[in-house]
């Protein structure tokens, strides 16, 4: 059977290095993101690979995701594997300084489109009794560093609404798993730095960072194990990361 994968957020970074993973592999794919131009160019590249379905699509616009997601064509109406992959991280200043506007397009992003579109897809699957939603959180849910704030408090809710969803499906054949990555060089911080490229680059200066197809590699082995397996979370850094030593001011004098 020709699995249906919808994927958000499909039009860079992760979510294009999934699409052209399972485009592969023969699956029938709807690509959702907001750059309809850039989902246009990967549906041509998949052309001949595997079935498309390109829409332009705000997650954070409720009532848009369920009127699009009910009006599916036929051919891919039955989503067989959610990746909500849509996010991203605005500034690094610290609480006291950050950006109120910032925070409020971090939650509507990572949190309220990543429900909205759960939402929309879930009673489906449920009603066919298959399915599987990959959630693409991050480590910043795990760990805590300067400027993480509510970048890294969107994926601890990402994290936990992930280990919910399992709680609630139980019962069911919809497995549910949280992807966590660590340093990977996509998109995020130019992104993260309004465009500027120096600053971007500046990140990943003298390591060797995931890729995109790290992650994509991660999607598609927990998606492709046995019904019986659920894989609940994958964390992966590059060799170059690991936790840091908890930080401690030193009073002098």
């Amino acid at each position: 059977m020709t699995k249906t994968v919808f994927i958000s957020g499909a039009s860079s970074g992760f979510g294009l290095a999934t699409a052209r993973q399972f485009g592969r592999s023969g699956a029938r794919l709807i690509l959702c993101a907001r750059r309809r131009d850039r989902l246009e160019a990967l549906q041509k590249e998949l052309e001949g690979q595997c079935e498309t379905l390109v829409l332009e699509m705000d997650l954070t616009d409720a009532d848009k995701v369920a009127q699009v997601t009910s009006k599916l064509p036929p051919a891919f109406a039955d989503i067989d594997l959610l990746v909500n992959n849509a996010g991203l991280a605005l500034g690094l200043e610290p609480a006291h300084r950050a950006s109120l506007s910032d925070w409020d397009t971090m939650v509507d992003t990572n949190i309220k489109g990543l429900y909205h579109l759960t939402r929309a897809l879930l009673p489906g699957m449920v009603a066919r009794n298959r399915g599987h939603v990959i959630n693409i959180g991050s480590i910043a849910g795990n760990y805590a560093y300067p400027g993480g704030n509510t970048y890294g408090a969107t994926k601890a809710f990402v994290k936990q609404f992930t280990r919910n969803l399992r709680a609630d499906l139980l019962g069911t054949r919809i497995r549910v798993t949280n992807i966590e990555p660590g340093l990977a060089q996509t998109e995020f911080s130019l992104v993260r730095f309004a465009g500027d490229v120096e600053k971007a680059g500046q990140v990943y200066q003298g390591t060797e960072p995931l890729r995109p197809e790290d992650i994509a590699e991660a999607v598609f082995w927990a998606s492709s194990q046995p019904q019986h397996v659920n894989v609940n979370s994958i964390e992966l850094m590059p060799t170059c990361q690991a936790w840091a030593a908890l930080a401690i001011d030193k009073v002098q004098g």
